[in-house]
Formats: structure tokens, C-alpha cells, sequence
């Protein structure tokens, strides 16, 4: 099967297209065909003025368009496509998503801070770590970052907080939230520690591309604070032209940083494995589970290798 993922986050737009083949035993591989990312940047609208511009709408219109002729070309049998925290928080959200459906035939679904880090659960990253131990995912975004603690092959407490990097960008996150934050990590911890931490989003990803670590090795506690305080010091023009990062990832990468060593202090870890998964992952491992559902209902069977 060949399936696709959007994911209209605060910051940017994805377009994940992969092929599933499932083996004689059941082993069910993902190969990536396609990733496009687009940097909508939703949430300084909304975030500032609790809409989405006309000039931001075109753009979304625009790149829904051409992720719809991308998904056509690669004859895409099933979508699921979700908006996160700019869309839950603009009082346009919903006008646009029929617009979405009406131009393009997607259905673009806004999805609940507790949906969000149900999806990222359905990675089941922390399987292939160890069942003994207990992991907390931290998924930073623009508008929004979600927790999961995950123990023992199983989902323990997740939540959504307003905490992301756009907003910390525009000065929109109070006291309160960070404090809100922390007394439900500090509570749901309790009994499941140590606690490893997993970080997702584009941002650890950056972070971890650049540390030059080896696949599946984890970034320790002491070069996320060195990296913050040296990155923290340069300009968003020194960022970019020194590590090559793109505009709209050199301003927002130090407040995730911010918020990924908040957690990682709170839950007293002092190393955070990076994945390289996303929302967008979530959505393929969900829509495949459907897809499958679906053809067991009408007695067909996924083909094998």
C-alpha cells in the first residue's frame, strides 16, 4: 500500500508519503518516498492576532494544492491529514479546513492536544528501546508541545501543553504554563523513575544532524546545555550562515532547546535519544491499521513478501 501523512503544525507543513510491505510473518516495513516540508509559519498569525491571514490562507490553500498533486502522482490509495495548535487556536480554523476539502478533496482534521500525543505514541519508538525501562516523549512544536510517558510497552499519562517555539517567540507563554508543566511531570513520574526522555520534532532532529552522533545513540544532558548557551549568543543571521540552518529553523531551534532541557531537568534525565520521527509517522502507523481493518472487513488481505 502506498499512504500518505500531512501534518499542518504551527511552524510548517508535511507531506510524508510512504509504502508499507508487509512480510510473511507479519513484520510491516514504512520506506519513505517522499517528504516535502513547507514553511507555513501559522502561529505568528494566530498566536499575535487569533486568526490566520489572508495572505497565510493563500499560502495553505497553495500547499495543500500541490501536496494533492504530489499524492495523485505517487497514486496514494489512503490520506490522513491533521492541523495541530495554530488551527485549534484560530477562530478561522474551521472555515478553512472546508475550504481545504472544497479545493483540494483532503480532509484536514483539527486534532486535540491529547489526540497529538496519542499519534506520536502510535510510533512505538520506545519498543525497540527497552520494555523494562520507562521513556517520556517530548514533542516540541510551534504552538504547542506534547509529554507521553511511556512504561513497560505501555501508555502511562500524556498531555499537551500551549509551550512552543513561536510562541515563546512572540512572548506568548506565561508562568503559569511552564508551571503547569512541570507539576504533571513531577507527578507522573513518580514511580516510574529513572525516566528516559525521547525527543521529536524538527528542532532535536536539527540538533541531533549536527552533534554528528551515530544513529540510535543518545544526546547527553551536558552538550544540549553547551549547545544552547553557544547558539543562545549568536544572532539568527550568525546561526544560519555558521550551521547552515534555514531562517525559519535558526530563530525558533534555541527556544525549543529551552524547552526540551526544561523537561529533561524536571524528569532528572541526563540524556535524550532522537528517533527522527514525527506526527506525520503517527498518522501512517494509524492509517495503516485502518487500511487494514478495512480490507479484513471485505475478507481481503494485505499482499505479502
Amino acid at each position: 500500500m502506498i499512504l500518505a501523512a500531512i501534518d499542518i503544525g504551527s511552524n510548517a507543513a508535511r507531506l510524508l508519503i510512504v509504502e508499507t510491505s508487509v512480510y510473511d510473518d507479519g513484520t510491516v516495513d514504512y520506506t519513505k518516498l517522499n517528504l516535502l516540508r513547507i514553511p507555513l509559519r501559522l502561529g505568528l498569525d494566530v498566536f499575535s492576532t487569533g486568526r490566520i491571514s489572508p495572505e497565510r490562507e493563500a499560502l495553505l490553500l497553495g500547499t495543500m494544492k500541490v501536496y494533492k498533486n504530489l499524492i495523485d502522482l505517487y497514486k496514494v490509495e489512503a490520506v490522513k491529514a491533521a492541523a495541530t495548535s495554530a488551527m485549534r487556536d484560530a477562530a478561522n480554523g474551521p472555515e478553512l479546513m472546508d475550504k481545504v476539502r472544497a479545493e483540494t478533496g483532503i480532509d484536514l482534521r483539527i486534532i486535540s492536544g491529547q489526540e497529538e500525543a496519542s499519534i506520536l505514541y502510535e510510533t512505538h519508538i520506545a519498543e525497540a528501546l527497552s520494555t523494562r525501562r520507562s521513556y517520556l516523549y517530548i514533542d516540541v512544536g510551534g504552538g504547542s508541545t506534547e509529554v507521553t510517558l511511556f512504561s513497560r510497552n505501555e501508555m502511562v499519562a500524556k498531555e499537551s501543553f500551549n509551550i512552543g517555539t513561536i510562541r515563546l517567540l512572540q512572548g506568548g507563554v506565561h508562568k503559569d504554563q511552564w508551571d503547569a508543566m512541570k507539576r504533571f511531570l513531577k507527578k507522573n513520574i513518580k514511580g516510574y523513575q529513572p525516566v528516559k526522555a525521547i525527543g521529536t520534532g524538527g528542532n532535536i532532529n536539527k540538533i541531533f544532524s549536527v552533534s554528528k552522533r551515530k544513529e540510535g545513540r543518545p544526546l547527553q544532558l551536558t552538550f544540549l546545555k553547551n549547545y544552547y548557551r553557544q547558539l543562545s549568543e549568536q544572532s539568527v543571521r550568525e546561526r544560519s550562515h555558521l550551521y547552515g540552518f534555514r531562517k525559519d529553523r535558526a530563530d525558533v531551534i534555541v527556544p525549543a532547546m529551552e524547552i526540551y532541557l526544561a523537561v529533561m531537568k524536571w524528569i532528572d534525565a541526563d540524556e535524550i535519544y532522537v528517533p527522527k520521527i514525527g506526527l506525520a509517522d503517527g498518522l501512517i502507523k494509524i492509517l495503516y491499521t485502518e487500511q487494514l481493518q478495512s480490507l479484513r472487513e471485505t475478507g481481503r488481505r494485505p499482499a505479502t513478501r
